[in-house]
């Protein structure tokens, strides 16, 4: 019998987050079979919408997303330089796209030549482009035994983790979302102060966009494109960055004119580094997130999850999103994550000199 929760999360995808209407084109991603309980109740919901679904599921390596270890260590150079026209052309076609994260093994490739990543995400994003600004998008993750273990969880503990951050009230966390947005669209210069970190970045005429459910499963965050040339200072991130099923921790970042001048990191500096050297924009932040979702309390090395904890902020390095009026362009967005509340060392958010929140609690 399918656990109801997994029917719920699919009623959540199909019908709230992208809207699915009949006659429409829907893209449907999973890079396992492990994650078929959610992806046949996605499946079958499209299908009763009246839309036509294009279901991919495992191997996919011409998608931005799909990058496995058999195709990174084996491609040639022209390989990896291949855009396919195919799938361009597939993703032109779609109203709609659902991916469904179900690793079997989130450290496939972690020791496949950072350059080669870089490379095959440069090549790649003319197709997620076309999916971010022309498609109802979202992503989740099904809860694998992968994740759990990365988690430092029991199975159906991460279970109950990951549906209790996923079933909520999406419609009450917008209305509560609001009120924060309110305060920031009013604002310009954000500070951000805690452990080994002041720095501080304008976000004049920018406005910030909710995150209630409707391109993250689980969502809960308010973010805005921080003015390009805007941060100065230093930022010490609280947990490791993952990419691509590398560990980066103990990163310290130091911005002068809205750039990158240090980057320093105890693990894995070298890939750090090899990232921030993607293209230009790499070395910008693209977006200020605020996390919001109180039901995510703990880091589980999985960024859609960690990036949303409440009483957290983080910065994403690369690309902005048109949506929040952001022009930094680049093939990589890189969350990172800095803890603000006391268990993670404490920290301030002031706005245009006024504190607005201490110890991941507003003071609004």
């Amino acid at each position: 019998m399918t656990d109801p929760r997994i029917k719920k999360l699919a009623e959540i995808l199909v019908d709230y987050s992208t809207g699915v209407k009949k006659g429409e084109n829907v893209y449907l991603l999973t890079n396992s079979f492990e994650g078929w309980p959610l992806v046949k109740e996605v499946y079958k919901l499209i299908i009763l919408r009246g839309a036509y679904p294009y279901p991919h599921i495992g191997l996919a390596p011409h998608d931005p997303f799909g990058k496995d270890y058999i195709f990174m260590k084996y491609a040639s150079e022209e390989q990896l330089k291949h855009l396919s026209r195919i799938t361009l052309e597939e993703a032109k076609k779609m109203d709609v796209y659902i991916r469904i994260g179900a690793d079997t093994n989130t450290k496939e490739l972690s020791n496949i030549d950072p350059n080669r990543i870089a490379l095959r995400d440069v090549t790649t994003k003319l197709i997620l482009d076309e999916r971010i600004e022309h498609t109802r998008w979202v992503t989740t993750r099904y809860p694998t035994n992968a994740f759990a273990g990365d988690a430092e969880m029991f199975q159906e503990e991460f279970e109950d983790f990951v549906f209790g951050a996923c079933l909520v009230d999406w419609q009450a966390e917008s209305k509560k979302q609001d009120r924060i947005k309110k305060i920031f669209d009013q604002g310009s210069i954000v500070r951000i102060v805690g452990k080994d970190t002041d720095l501080s970045f304008s976000i004049l005429g920018r406005l910030g966009i909710k995150c209630d459910g409707h391109h993250n499963m689980p969502d809960g965050e308010v973010y805005y494109a921080p003015i390009e040339n805007s941060a100065e200072g230093k930022i010490s991130y609280t947990y490791p960055a993952i990419e691509e099923g590398r560990e980066v921790s103990e990163i310290t970042l130091v911005f002068k004119e809205g750039e990158v001048v240090e980057a320093r990191a105890l693990k894995n500096e070298k890939f750090l580094k090899a990232m921030l050297d993607t293209d230009e924009g790499a070395k910008r932040i693209g977006e200020f997130g605020i996390g919001t979702n109180r039901k995510i309390d703990r880091f589980i090395k999985n960024i859609l999850f960690d990036e949303k904890i409440g009483g957290s902020i983080h910065l994403a390095l690369g690309r902005a999103y048109k949506e929040s009026g952001g022009k930094n362009d680049s093939a990589i967005h890189w969350d990172m994550i800095k803890d603000l509340r006391p268990q993670a060392g404490g920290g301030e958010i002031w706005l245009d000199g006024e504190l607005v929140q201490k110890d991941g609690k507003w003071l609004f």
